[in-house]
């Protein structure tokens, strides 16, 4: 006698924008590096100065930016207010972008919908704080440093490579924010039915 068994089975999908959440999350890991290890932040005449160190050119015209007194080479940054804000807020986007792309590959692993949501939804929380991190590094350093370009010694400036990089991690931040917000973790888990027969073997005394 055949005697026929339905079972649900429960089958998760990846959707493919929070995977491409997590490569914006993960490219936004290597513009904050370069971001913050370049000194091509500001650009003038044979100077440069980034986060952490500015550089002269061994040639620079006298005065020096800033009536620096250094010779040529790369030395620490000036010991001013908005750079180490500056530096300070990139450094927290690196970190929360971490935390938050690490968090995006594991609810991609994970086959617990319960955890895969939490995943998900600390994620967001995360790339939004570094979103908010690098957005006031950006605003900040050329605000900041509007205020003392009389003090300068060269008529033109520019912003370099780097902060264009920022800037980037900015736009990249802000796509991965929205996949993950737009993306319903509940879309993930789809139900199918399917019906088993079994064979049933009856004895006879």
């Amino acid at each position: 006698m055949m005697a026929p068994t339905t079972t649900i089975e429960t089958v998760t999908i990846v959707r493919p924008l929070k995977v491409i959440a997590f490569i914006c999350g993960f490219i936004v890991i290597i513009l904050m590096i370069l971001c913050l290890a370049s000194p091509d932040w500001l650009l003038a005449d044979k100077f440069r100065q980034g986060l952490w160190v500015h550089c002269i050119a061994a040639d620079a015209e006298v005065p020096l930016p800033f009536n620096l007194t250094e010779k040529g080479g790369c030395f620490s940054v000036r010991s001013v207010g908005y750079i180490k804000a500056a530096a300070t807020f990139c450094v927290f986007c690196l970190l929360f972008d971490l935390a938050a792309t690490a968090m995006t590959a594991c609810g991609l692993y994970s086959k617990d919908p319960g955890l895969k949501y939490r995943l998900y939804r600390y994620a967001v929380y995360a790339m939004i704080l570094a979103l908010v991190s690098i957005l006031i590094a950006l605003i900040v350093y050329p605000a900041c440093f509007a205020s003392e370009i009389d003090a300068s010694n060269r008529p033109l400036w520019e912003f370099g490579f780097a902060y264009g990089v920022g800037w980037g991690a900015a736009i990249f931040l802000f796509g991965a924010v929205v996949l993950l917000l737009c993306d319903k973790e509940s879309e993930e888990i789809y139900y199918k039915e399917r019906t088993i027969i079994h064979e049933n073997n009856e004895s006879k005394a």
